[in-house]
């Protein structure tokens, strides 16, 4: 009898174990969600898009399900304000014990646009008190989207997409020393700006203001042993052409001089009109829950000419890496394929 019942057990493993192995999922994980961000804590990830006019996480310890999840607006603006509209790109960051969300808004004119943090020390994101810790920003206090923030070697850096001037000539990605969260220690530097064709496309035509556009933007940070990557977008999103490109970086060298980030010369994710997948940008990155996956979240629209707006869809999949140590994350896999889900803990 006690045969019996191992047997019984080892069969009931061997069978769990083949399910899990056996989770799926397609994408996009919801119908609509620009500016997709994620952050995995305590079992839990914790992911936010752009809503434009609040803010809100979504809880969920299965990423895949995201259209299942919890979900909860956490802060609204007040209105007639200068950071009361056009909210953008939103991150949750964990720091020392507690939250801290960083946004991009203004008051109805896009000249405005600032970033702005809010703060959380209760554990749970979607529990205790957000409380408005106001703009962040350097000495220049010009045009600023897209922040976020990350550390290094003990020091807290934020990165963002910025004007040099009072004029949207260009979007560049800057980089500025934190001396905490919410407060930026020094002048801001710039460490790209757009010097390929495929960081170009977007001219709206002569009539337009303004005529030519350039952008990077969207800066975001992956690790990987000694380097840093700092994968950003490129090129108008209202176009099939933005792409990912990346800059990357020794984690020993100075993150502050512009010498330190070398730009690949093609972008390292970019439209695959074969997979009906165009316009991919804006991402993040993530681990499977066991730890040994690197996953990348980001959205793109399924038709063509659908730019920047409501069709934008999140959507992840698994990337590997190269011999020489830097991401290798393939071309945007075509909608509803079926996908190995995130490795779990067994």
């Amino acid at each position: 009898m006690k045969n019996v019942i191992k047997t019984c057990i080892i069969l009931l493993l061997i069978t769990k174990a083949a399910f899990a192995q056996q989770k799926t999922f397609t994408n996009p994980l919801l119908p609509s969600g620009a500016d997709p961000w994620v952050i995995y804590k305590d079992g839990f990830y914790y992911y936010t898009n752009s809503l434009g006019n609040r803010l809100a996480i979504w809880k969920t310890k299965d990423l895949t399900q995201l259209n299942l999840a919890e979900k909860k607006t956490v802060w609204l603006p007040p209105p007639g304000g200068s950071y009361s509209k056009e909210l953008w790109a939103p991150e949750l960051h964990f720091f020392k014990g507690k939250w801290y969300m960083y946004f991009a808004a203004d008051d109805g004119n896009n000249n405005n646009h600032r970033i702005y943090v809010i703060e959380n020390s209760a554990a749970d994101p979607l529990q205790g008190n957000w409380v408005f810790k106001g703009q962040v920003g350097d000495e220049t206090n010009k045009w600023a989207i897209d922040a976020s923030v990350f550390e290094n070697n003990g020091q807290l850096y934020m990165i963002w997409a910025g004007w040099e001037g009072d004029v949207n000539e260009q979007q560049n990605i800057y980089i500025a020393k934190m001396k905490d969260p919410y407060t930026i220690n020094g002048s801001r530097v710039k460490i790209s700006s757009p010097v390929y064709d495929w960081e170009k496309y977007g001219d709206l035509g002569a009539a337009s203001n303004p005529p030519h556009v350039n952008v990077n933007e969207g800066p975001e940070i992956l690790k990987h042993k000694d380097k840093l990557f700092l994968v950003y977008s490129a090129s108008g999103c209202w176009t099939d052409y933005y792409a990912l490109g990346m800059l990357t970086a020794s984690k020993n060298s100075d993150l502050m001089d512009p010498s330190s980030w070398k730009k690949s010369a093609q972008p390292v994710f970019k439209q695959s009109p074969e997979n009906g997948v165009y316009a991919p940008g804006h991402n993040s990155f993530f681990k499977s829950p066991d730890g040994t996956e690197d996953w990348i979240l980001y959205h793109a629209n399924s038709k063509p000419g659908q730019g920047c707006g409501n069709d934008r869809s999140p959507r992840a999949q698994k990337f590997s890496w190269k011999k020489d140590g830097s991401p290798d994350f393939g071309i945007p896999l075509k909608e509803n394929t079926v996908i190995a889900a995130p490795s779990e803990k067994q």
